[in-house]
């Protein structure tokens, strides 16, 4: 039995939770979508640029094809994308090694900024909403949000398994 002091149904998952996340999910995407437009740049420009940033603040080598397989993208789409943030001036492109072929992408000093410029005021704010739970309180919330997306990465990985004859 649920009451108002426990939203989860006997055996169930907590619904109002699971709206909470979408409510996230879809703000967030929102914010993206606007913060991007008044930048001309694309959702997917800005997920390129994190999957860029994330990959070089663990030392490794990010190529095109890091960013086809990260973001699914075919292999036209990824050239106009290196190509997009090329001209915007947020990528630069150097040949690798003895096999001039392979190309690393690196983020410019301007995409740092351009980024800083549109996600500080949505950091500011999460920091803002952040400042009245006690340290205890955000370990639970690190560790549910960690939980979280690893769910979400493994009900993605289920949804691309093919389906069985």
């Amino acid at each position: 039995m649920s009451d108002a002091s426990n939203p989860r149904p006997e055996g169930g998952v907590p619904q109002d939770l699971i709206r909470l996340l979408q409510d996230f999910t879809l703000e967030a995407n929102h914010y993206v979508d606007t913060a991007g437009g008044k930048n001309d740049m694309h959702r997917t420009d800005l997920n390129a640029l994190a999957v860029i940033m994330r990959h070089s603040a663990a030392g490794r080598v990010v190529t095109p094809g890091v960013l086809r397989s990260e973001l699914r993208l075919s292999s036209p789409a990824t050239t106009a994308l290196v190509d997009r943030l090329h001209a915007s001036g947020h990528v630069t492109r150097e040949r690798l090694g003895t096999d001039r072929r392979q190309v690393q992408l690196h983020m410019t000093p301007k995409a740092y900024r351009d980024g800083s410029a549109m996600f500080l005021p949505l950091a500011m704010r999460m920091g803002q909403a952040m400042g009245s739970y006690s340290d205890a309180e955000l370990d639970v919330v690190r560790r549910f949000m960690t939980d979280m997306v690893d769910a979400t990465i493994e009900a993605r990985r289920e949804a691309a398994r093919p389906e069985p004859k």
